[in-house]
């Protein structure tokens, strides 16, 4: 819960107005938020189910078997929301360190196991049975506790080269290289540029950042093309002729296709009868544009356009700087995650394994998502919280989103 002794006092608060209003427009940015991504789980059981539904008959002998996992982990990650919402987010600010350290012994973990020939294949998932989760999912949010934790406390000397910059981009690069080699380069790269963006926000020197990104550039080009899949896809994407398109995306522009304006109607997609693989994850974007057509998939679009402007307003008015960087990290990641799934569905880039949060089926992804929402719930009550007690921490320092 929201405690008082873990809020820092200042002198010199501004108006109490000015900080009612600010409170207000945040606080209906939260509870935009909330409904944003309540209709995003709704839409996600309903097209899982709809994509799903053949691949399950086929495969576990039960048409309904993705709806009922999915219904339950949304349910799992509604509660979730509510749980973390009502928790004092800078617990998250005291146990970043442990939490990122935790995520690199994880990972590091995985490609032991891999190299022992324990796992064989990609090494990306941990755990028991069906308690197992995507251990980047979790490498990427303690990128951002720890990432935020650091620029707050080095804002008096962020742009120092050595005592800043250098630490940050150590920890970023051991992170996401442990994940490239899982392999899962798609997911290392937006963990880079999210940990790229929260620097930026944060006031890094740009030239720092400029110089690192001419070098890491040619390094994960010449990685990407190592393998040869990565190739065919990038082959495939490059292709000027339809002939050379890969298999997925000619089936997902095909969906996309027969969708039209308004779409078949709900459960009548061609392309999930075992045409599309993954139509009820990497590409359940495809089922919702052949469904609901060109407004649905529009729709669909704006809710995420809706989430990244609510996050942003809770950032920007976040009670200090850790909440200002960890609510932007959040909004950033999730956002982004989004916006390639969705591009490469409508063949803008190469094909990837990345998931549509809260829509795709998968429980890990969905509750770690989920407990974004709830931290990003909790920074947007504190304010009121802090508000309501005469207490306001600095948000200076670092750029204004």
């Amino acid at each position: 819960m929201l405690k008082t002794d873990s809020l820092p006092a200042f002198e010199d608060l501004p108006p109490r107005e000015a900080l009612s209003h600010s409170s207000y427009g945040e606080v209906i940015a939260g509870k935009l938020l909330m409904l944003i991504v309540s209709l995003l789980m709704c839409i996600g059981i309903v097209i899982v189910y709809s994509s799903g539904a053949g691949w399950a008959a086929t495969k576990y002998s039960n048409s309904e078997y993705f709806l009922w996992r999915q219904l339950t982990f949304a349910v799992l990650g509604t509660g979730t929301i509510v749980l973390v919402a009502l928790i004092d987010y800078h617990v998250f600010q005291k146990t970043s360190k442990l939490i990122l350290f935790a995520s690199i012994a994880l990972l590091a973990t995985l490609l032991v196991l891999k190299a022992v020939g324990i796992i064989s294949g990609a090494a990306r998932w941990i755990g028991i049975g069906p308690l197992k989760f995507q251990v980047s999912d979790f490498a990427k949010y303690a990128i951002i506790f720890h990432f935020s934790r650091l620029i707050s406390e080095k804002q008096a000397y962020i742009k120092d080269l050595h005592n800043s910059y250098y630490p940050l981009l150590t920890l970023l690069m051991t992170v996401v290289a442990l994940v490239a080699l899982e392999p899962n380069f798609s997911t290392a790269s937006l963990i880079a540029v999210t940990g790229f963006t929260l620097m930026f926000i944060g006031g890094i020197n740009i030239r720092h950042l400029l110089a690192t990104a001419s070098l890491l550039i040619p390094v994960a080009a010449a990685f990407a093309i190592a393998a040869p899949y990565r190739v065919a896809r990038l082959l495939s994407f490059t292709s000027g002729d339809e002939k050379g398109f890969s298999y997925q995306v000619v089936q997902a522009l095909i969906g996309l296709g027969n969708g039209g304006l308004f779409g078949l109607g709900i459960g009548a997609s061609k392309q999930r009868e075992l045409y599309l693989p993954l139509s009820y994850n990497d590409f359940v974007f495809v089922i919702i544009g052949e469904e609901y057509g060109f407004i649905g998939a529009v729709a669909v679009i704006a809710l995420f356009a809706g989430f990244f402007v609510c996050g942003l307003v809770i950032a920007k008015h976040a009670p200090d700087n850790f909440g200002k960087y960890v609510a932007s990290g959040i909004t950033v990641a999730i956002t982004l995650f989004a916006f390639v799934n969705i591009a490469v569905a409508c063949h803008l880039l190469p094909t990837t394994g990345v998931a549509l949060p809260f829509i795709s089926y998968g429980g890990t992804a969905l509750l770690f998502n989920s407990l974004g929402v709830g931290i990003l719930m909790s920074i947007s009550r504190h304010k009121k919280y802090v508000l309501e007690r005469g207490l306001l921490s600095d948000v200076s320092g670092g750029r204004n989103l």
